[in-house]
């Protein structure tokens, strides 16, 4: 029997498609961190925008998707990402490139790459942090999780990747754009306050939908509905919850509650964490815990500009691991 192909990883696009055109003296540290534009000539800025402009009005078309709009808006960034499936990535493949030149894929990932870019520039005031080649541009954002840098390429090899095949959470190019550009900018500040922070809620032992319904009625009267995009009572007890946690953030605007599960959708052990407004239900991330491990722990901080933090804790792959996330999630 023939043996399988190995998968395409981030990491093997990267060195089988994008660094045969890399200088070849510099370290890669070098490059990323080397500006291309020292003397903030203009002109480059405009090329760069008139790029992510073209790609905008060729897309479509590149996609096969004629309905697709890019109009330079975060949505559009969404649009994009349902577009990028193994399919579009294989048919970008097949396409043969001109001897010294680089393939349509590659032009097709520079070229997206400066569109995500734009948009973050455009609708989030960030900054052109210029590099050669030219699909190592960066952007700078200043937002109330403070100084970052993001890197479209690095998104849009990670959502080509046969690693995102499965679009586990986090893979998706709209999933890095959601995380490091939009929610760094939710006016999260001015979500009405449920209940004062020192509320405390007790643990939940025994994990049901209508005993938790009960429990925060009880302990949290003024939390109105679990909303509508609230897990169904099925899919709740899908998820196999051991206990559940409760923890009041943002001064009481946002209620994170938490625990680990026993089963999931993907049969992998792992801590859920919801996050509730006076609205209801508004998002969950997943973690995964290595199994028999003592569970997790959420618990507050604070990034270095003063703005609270929400951190977890747990053990995976045998090393204790800590992800910090502004209070309202990513």
């Amino acid at each position: 029997m023939p043996a399988s192909p190995a998968p395409l990883t981030a990491e093997r696009l990267f060195r089988e498609q994008f660094l045969p055109f890399y200088p070849q003296d510099p370290s890669l540290d070098v490059i990323r961190r080397t500006d291309a534009n020292p003397g903030g000539n203009p002109a480059i800025v405009q090329a760069i925008e008139e790029t992510a402009r073209v790609f905008a009005a060729l897309a479509p078309e590149a996609l096969a998707r004629p309905d697709l709009a890019l109009d330079g808006s975060d949505a559009s960034i969404h649009h994009l990402s349902a577009a990028l499936t193994p399919e579009t990535r294989d048919r970008l493949f097949a396409s043969r490139p001109v001897e010294g030149q680089p393939s349509l894929f590659v032009q097709f990932v520079l070229h997206a790459a400066l569109y995500v870019g734009a948009c973050a520039v455009r609708n989030h005031g960030g900054r052109w942090l210029v590099r050669n080649p030219l699909w190592e541009t960066r952007v700078a954002l200043e937002s109330k999780a403070g100084t970052s840098e993001i890197c479209p390429f690095s998104f849009l090899l990670r959502a080509l990747s046969d690693e995102a095949a499965e679009r586990p959470a986090g893979a998706t190019l709209a999933d890095r754009y959601r995380a490091h550009v939009e929610v760094p900018f939710e006016d999260a500040d001015h979500w009405p306050i449920i209940a004062p922070p020192d509320r405390r809620i007790p643990r939940l032992a025994r994990v049901r939908y209508d005993l938790l319904y009960r429990h925060l009625q009880t302990h949290l009267p003024e939390l109105d509905d679990f909303g509508a995009d609230f897990p169904s009572a099925e899919r709740f007890t899908e998820l196999g919850f051991q206990w559940l946690e409760f923890l009041l953030v943002g001064e009481g605007r946002a209620l994170v509650m938490h625990g680990p599960a026993t089963t999931t959708g993907r049969g992998k052990q792992g801590v859920h964490v919801f996050w509730l407004t006076k609205a209801g239900f508004t998002k969950a991330l997943f973690f995964e815990t290595d199994a028999g491990r003592e569970s997790h722990r959420v618990t507050l901080g604070r990034a270095s500009n003063g703005t609270e933090t929400v951190v977890v804790s747990r053990f995976d792959g045998g090393r204790s691991v800590e992800d910090e996330m502004l209070w309202w999630g990513r």
